[in-house]
This record gives C-alpha cells, sequence and structure tokens, in this order.
C-alpha cells in the first residue's frame, strides 16, 4: 500500500512539477508577452478606427448604425438634419451640432460668398479623400452649401488636455496613447502626402493653435483630418509648388522657406516676389506638433530623447534634406517599440 501510495506521489510530482514551473515562468514573462501584444496590435498597418466601416464608395456608417447609407442629398438634408446649436466660426463655414435620425452630426454652412471657392475646395478633398484619415462624409448640398460630417464629440485636438483630465479617461493619459496620436497625425500627413488627390500641403497650419484645429479626436481616441479647405497640391514634375494664401507669414512655427526672405533688406512683401514650396512645410511643423501631444505625461522625457534625432531632421533648414512623412512615421513606430521592449524588459527584472 504504502509502495503504491509512493509510486503515485512521485508521479503526480513529475506532473505537478512541469505545470508549476511552467506557470511561474508564465508570470514571469507577462508583462513582457502583454506590452509585446499591444506592441503588435500597434505596428498594425491597419488601424481600428470607428469613423469608417467598410462601406461602399459614396456611402457612410455612423457609430450605432447597423447598415451603410447612401450619402444624404439637399432633400434629405433640408427634411431630416435638424441643427442644435452653433459650435464652431470662422472665415469659411459656420458648424452646427445637428441631429439626423437620432444621430449627432456637424452641418457646416458658407459663412461669406467671398470664400466659397475654398468652400467646394474642401467638398471636393473631403468627397476624393474619405478613407481612415479623414472625417467621414455624411452628406452635402451644393445649392445650399452645405456639407454634413461625423461629428466627434471630444471637438478638436486643442481639447486634448481637457479630456484626459476628465475622470473616466485619466487611465488612458500615458504615453502609450499620446505617441500613439502623434503618430496618427503624421500618419495623416504621409497619408495627405501621397493621396489618390495628388501631394496635398496642410495650408491652414501658420501657428500650433491653427494646426491643431484642423485634426479631430474621435471617441476610440484616434486623429482624423477635418478641415480641408486649404489642402494645395504640389507636383514636383511639373515644377508646381505652392504658397500658403498671400500673406506675409511670420513666426519660428512656419518653416524658414514661408519666410518673406528678403525682410533683413527692408523690402516690403510681394506675394509675387515670394518663391512657393512644397510639402517639407508640414514635416518641419511635425516636432512642435508632437512636443504638445506629449505634454507633461510620465515617460514622455523618454519619448522625446529617442525622437531627437529624427526631429533634428525635421527642423533642418534645407527641406531637401528633412525627411518623408514616411520616414517620420517609421521612425516613431520604432522608438515605440524600442520603449516597449524596454519598458518590458526593466519590469522582469523587478
Amino acid at each position: 500500500m504504502q509502495s503504491s501510495m509512493g509510486h503515485h506521489g512521485s508521479s503526480i510530482n513529475s506532473l505537478v512539477f512541469p505545470v508549476v514551473m511552467g506557470c511561474l515562468a508564465a508570470l514571469m514573462l507577462s508583462s513582457a508577452l502583454i506590452y509585446l501584444y499591444l506592441d503588435a496590435v500597434y505596428q498594425s498597418e491597419e488601424q481600428l478606427v470607428n469613423t469608417h466601416s467598410g462601406c461602399l464608395p459614396q456611402h457612410f456608417k455612423l457609430p450605432v448604425m447597423k447598415n451603410c447609407s447612401p450619402w444624404l442629398q439637399c432633400s434629405q438634408i433640408e427634411a431630416e438634419v435638424r441643427k442644435i446649436k452653433l459650435i464652431g466660426l470662422g472665415a469659411v463655414k459656420k458648424v452646427y451640432l445637428a441631429e439626423w435620425r437620432g444621430h449627432k452630426v456637424a452641418l457646416s454652412e458658407l459663412a461669406s460668398l467671398e470664400y466659397r471657392e475654398d468652400f467646394l475646395h474642401g467638398l471636393s478633398m473631403l468627397l476624393d479623400l474619405q478613407g481612415p484619415h479623414v472625417v467621414q462624409l455624411v452628406g452635402f448640398c451644393l445649392e445650399d452649401d452645405i456639407i454634413v460630417t461625423q461629428h466627434h464629440p471630444h471637438g478638436s485636438l486643442l481639447n486634448l488636455e481637457d479630456v484626459l483630465a476628465q475622470q473616466k479617461y485619466q487611465h488612458l493619459n500615458t504615453w502609450h496613447l499620446r505617441l500613439r496620436l502623434a503618430t496618427d497625425y503624421v500618419s495623416i500627413l504621409h497619408y495627405l502626402h501621397n493621396s489618390p488627390a495628388g501631394r496635398r500641403v496642410m495650408c491652414d497650419s501658420n501657428s500650433l493653435e491653427k494646426t491643431l484645429s484642423q485634426v479631430l479626436l474621435t471617441n476610440d481616441f484616434h486623429l482624423v483630418v477635418n478641415d480641408l479647405d486649404a489642402l494645395p497640391e504640389v507636383d514636383t514634375s511639373k515644377g508646381a509648388l505652392v504658397k500658403c494664401g498671400s500673406r506675409e507669414l511670420t513666426g519660428d512655427f512656419v518653416a524658414p522657406e514661408q519666410l518673406w526672405p528678403f525682410r533683413d533688406s527692408g523690402q516690403p512683401f510681394s506675394d509675387d516676389l515670394m518663391p512657393p514650396y512644397d510639402e517639407k512645410t508640414d514635416i518641419w511643423k511635425i516636432p512642435d506638433l508632437t512636443q504638445f501631444i506629449m505634454g507633461r505625461t510620465p515617460g514622455g522625457d523618454l519619448v522625446h530623447f529617442h525622437l531627437f534625432q529624427i526631429h533634428k531632421q525635421c527642423k533642418d533648414v534645407d527641406p531637401k534634406l528633412r525627411p518623408s512623412a514616411l520616414d517620420v512615421l517609421k521612425a516613431y513606430k520604432s522608438v515605440y517599440s524600442a520603449i516597449v521592449r524596454e519598458t518590458s524588459g526593466h519590469r522582469d527584472m523587478l
């Protein structure tokens, strides 16, 4: 009997020991595995953004909608879209929070006939650039100069600190999320610089605040570009460059090539004499946008340290020496992975 018990005890020990050791190993690696899993998800080229749901062209699908619907036309907008309140006012358009069949939407109206060309340019860009990086078009009416798009309650990127300060979102206030948002912004630039409508430059970006206002923060904390009224096209093969407006630009935020080159000589600004430039003006501004997005979150200093080299290249006075948006995007994803590995490795040693 004792011999039998001893035999079974030995068998049980031989079975339990590997299981226990396996569990201990799993516990030791759990932190690293979780971080590496999140990193793999993050590195995926297909980001899960709730603004687009695989609808056919000229269709939309708002959150909680079961099926896609064709873009709304004039008669539907007039009969079914109800304004609630004014939420934005600019030179080109007035933006209202509105409602369509129980869904909150954003309704934009032309603010002044003087800027109708800009308004229509913005609409044409919305039509041509629909995709994960661009706000979803719900409908439009040329007769009444109205555009209806998906409403994002968090508003523009200007509101980031206020949103993350809310108690229900404080757990998201991490370097992981903030670096992902900065990467989203670079992804938007990469898309615009290689878009179906040609190489487009974000010209409504003469200050940090103005640039932040062009981008919306989605419910699932991604970014989509919203204001497309000033997206001129660069075509270097034809020697076609751009100028962002006909007025003199000043300040450190805009790229050096956007500044009046004859200012020191006292020559008055002349749009006719102002040299044009290309999409590398957008690259110059990336470090400033990322500085704002990262804020003062723990771990932010480490992110800035890793991004120092690529940001130095972005700030090269010679635009030809600046990296492309794709180069910056690759660098950001590489930095994210590197910090994840460092962090997980540090946790394993604790």
